[in-house]
Parts: structure tokens; C-alpha cells; sequence
């Protein structure tokens, strides 16, 4: 089952954010590193920082800035690349990871913040990473950094001259409530015809046999964008929250989102279930239910009518046979019966063109050589029971 929904006559004003994701990484048994920064609105790339380009400068996916401000971008990334590869020798260095052979190593920050659906700041975040572990964090009131115990993991609240630079926590709440909040609106006004769209998911159902006793259906939703849907499976009206398979929103390549949630059930009642699909770019909620294909009905008919033109031909035979038996006398028809039942063809010819078998487990024998009989009589008449040939 597919649906194609209309397009939502306008998004919502929000939340939106803007992420700014960075990363250095290290080359193993050296001190040299490479350096990667990108920036999200809400789910699309709009930003995108190359340390190690024959040219290094800020790229933008939106159109927006005249040069002396990309300029002035590109040096404070620089600035920043220069701490982050500096913050990522100190802990190889502290862990003795220098020059040990023990692979590649790397630094991350992601940092941002949220705009309400009233285009106000509603809250910001910074935290860093190390080999993919956290590492410390802003806290929520943006007033001080908490450090993650790489060895026991256990938080204490740390000062800034810690083992990697940070910026004070006080700067850092200023550059998420006014900067970032100033860049952000910035790029959703320039970029509004990307950024502000909302492109509705294209819906459908799958059937996965998994045993006798086990169907899995599965709902699907493609190519939507902005990334946040709700995918919920229903019974009877009730919700299957805790009992559906629900895997992550992902990208789909070409700036959309798919995703999908499946949930099993005992062949034969696939009726009961239902798919609820939400997202901003449709007009109402959809609900799905799964309809068997049109093939597989005419396939389960076509068996039914094969059943019964079989179960008409069978009770012929046996009325047939019996008619012959019940006779008092003995006469041509009875030795025709007897014939036949003897395997002979004395009282039946094939149709013209067809040679029907004998001998010993073919159509010949005393068994098929009534259904044979049948069979022709319905040949002629075009007619076998309640079936049209």
C-alpha cells in the first residue's frame, strides 16, 4: 500500500538548531593530525571546513556572506583548529598514545544551540569527546564544565585549567546565546527556501513471512525532510510502543530522511494492525493498513475453483462406476464398462490430437480410466461439473 500525501501549506515556525561538529583525528605513530569542521541547520549541512585543503576556507551551502565576513569566519576556525589538534597531543601525550603504534586517535567537539517555535534562544549545549568516549561538557546552565572520568566514569565539576584548553564557561554561554543564536537566524533567513521547507514522507507497507506461526509487516517512510517523524504501530486502535522494532532516522544521500518500524504478528491478522505516520510536512496523520496484493486473491480463487472442478470430476467417476455395477443384465454398455474398467479404451477415444496413457500408473489403469471418461464427456460438452472448461 502506498500513499502520496499533499504538501503542508507552511512548516512551523520551529525549533531549529544550529550544530557546529569538529573533529581531529590523528595519523598513527605520528604527532600530525588532520582537522574537520561542519555545521548543521537542524538536518542539513550548510557549513563545511577542510584543515588540511590546499586552500583551507570556509565553504557554505547557503549563499549568504560577502567576503570580508567569510574571511573573518575562516581565521577564527583556524584559531579553533589550532586548540583542537593542541587539546588532542595533550591526552595522547598524557595516555602515552604519542608514538605507540596503537592507531588513530580523536579529538571532537559539538556545540550549538536551539531557537523555540517563537524565535527566541531555548537552549544551548557544548560538550567534547575523546576516542569516541565523552570527555566534559557545558552544563545546562551554561555556567560551568563537568568532566567525564575517562577511567571510572564518575563526574566532578572542574575548573578551566584542566588537561585540554577550554574557554571560560562564562564566554562559552555568551557565544551560544548571542553568536550562535545571531548565525542561526542568519542562515534560515538567507536560507529559507532549503531550510525552512518541509518535504512530507512517502508512505508504504511490507510483508515478511518469517515462519508458519510469524508475519512481520513493515512501515516505511522515505524521502522526507525535516528530519523528526513519529513512525507508531497500532492493534485494534492501541498502541505498540514497546512491542515494534523502530531503527534510527537516517539519511537518505540527497538531503532527505527515511525510516522505518516493523512489528510481528501470527499469520491471518494483519487486519488488526495499523500504521500511524506524523510529520510536519503533512497535512494530517496517515494511516496505513496492509491490503494483500491482487494476485495473491486470484491465486487463493484459482485454487478453490482447481478444488472444486477436482471434487466434481471424482463424484462423477464414482456415480458413473456405480450406475455400471448396479446393472441387472449384461449388455453392451456393461461390457463397455467392464472394458474400461480393465484399462481398454473399446468405448472412449481421445480427443483429436491426444493420445491418452496406459499401462500401469498412467491415465490407462483401472483407476484414471474414469477420470479419463469424465474428462471426455466434459471435452464434448464443454462442461466437467459446475466448471466451464
Amino acid at each position: 500500500m502506498t500513499a502520496d500525501p499533499r504538501r503542508a501549506p507552511s512548516p512551523p515556525a520551529g525549533p531549529h538548531s544550529l550544530r557546529i561538529v569538529t573533529s581531529s583525528v590523528s595519523e598513527p605513530g605520528t604527532w600530525r593530525s588532520k582537522y574537520i569542521g561542519v555545521g548543521y541547520v537542524d538536518d542539513t549541512e550548510v557549513a563545511w571546513f577542510d584543515g588540511d585543503a590546499a586552500s583551507p576556507r570556509l565553504k557554505l551551502e547557503v549563499e549568504m556572506l560577502v567576503d570580508p565576513q567569510s574571511d573573518r569566519l575562516t581565521r577564527k576556525i583556524q584559531q579553533h583548529e589550532q586548540m583542537s589538534r593542541a587539546n588532542l597531543n595533550k591526552l595522547r601525550a598524557h595516555d602515552n598514545q604519542s608514538e605507540d603504534g596503537s592507531g588513530s586517535h580523536t579529538f571532537q567537539e559539538m556545540t550549538g544551540c536551539v531557537l523555540g517555535s517563537d524565535g527566541n534562544f531555548l537552549r544551548g549545549f557544548s560538550r567534547f569527546a575523546y576516542d569516541g568516549a565523552d570527555y566534559i561538557a557545558l552544563n545546562e546552565d551554561l555556567r560551568s564544565w563537568t568532566m567525564v572520568d575517562l577511567t571510572d566514569a564518575k563526574t566532578r565539576t572542574c575548573p578551566r585549567d584542566t588537561l585540554v584548553h577550554l574557554p571560560a564557561a562564562e564566554r562559552q554561554r555568551v557565544i551560544l546565546e548571542d553568536t550562535c543564536v545571531h548565525w542561526l537566524r542568519l542562515f534560515l533567513k538567507k536560507g529559507k527556501g532549503t531550510l525552512l521547507r518541509a518535504d512530507p514522507p512517502k508512505t508504504h507497507l511490507t510483508h515478511h513471512p518469517i515462519s508458519d506461526h510469524e508475519v512481520t509487516l513493515k512501515c516505511w517512510a522515505l524521502g522526507f525532510y525535516p528530519a523528526d517523524i513519529t513512525l507508531t504501530w497500532q492493534r485494534d486502535g492501541e498502541d505498540l510502543t514497546q512491542d515494534m522494532e523502530l531503527v534510527e532516522t537516517r539519511p537518505a544521500g540527497d538531503g532527505t530522511f527515511q525510516k522505518w518500524a516493523a512489528v510481528a504478528m501470527p499469520p491471518g491478522e494483519e487486519q488488526r494492525y495499523t500504521c500511524r505516520v506524523q510529520h510536519q510536512g503533512l497535512p494530517e496523520p496517515l494511516t496505513l493498513r496492509w491490503d494483500p496484493p491482487l494476485q495473491t486473491t486470484i491465486t487463493i480463487v484459482g485454487i478453490a475453483a482447481a478444488l472444486g472442478l477436482l471434487g466434481a470430476v471424482v463424484t462423477g467417476a464414482v456415480l458413473w462406476r456405480k450406475k455400471c455395477s448396479d446393472r441387472g443384465r449384461k449388455s453392451y454398455t456393461q461390457a463397455a464398462c467392464s472394458d474400461s474398467a480393465q484399462g481398454s479404451d473399446v468405448s472412449l477415444t481421445a480427443p483429436k490430437g491426444e493420445t491418452p496413457r496406459t499401462g500401469s500408473g498412467g491415465i490407462g489403469n483401472e483407476k484414471h480410466s474414469w477420470v479419463w471418461a469424465i474428462l471426455r464427456v466434459g471435452h464434448s460438452e464443454r462442461v466437467v461439473g459446475c466448471g466451464r472448461m
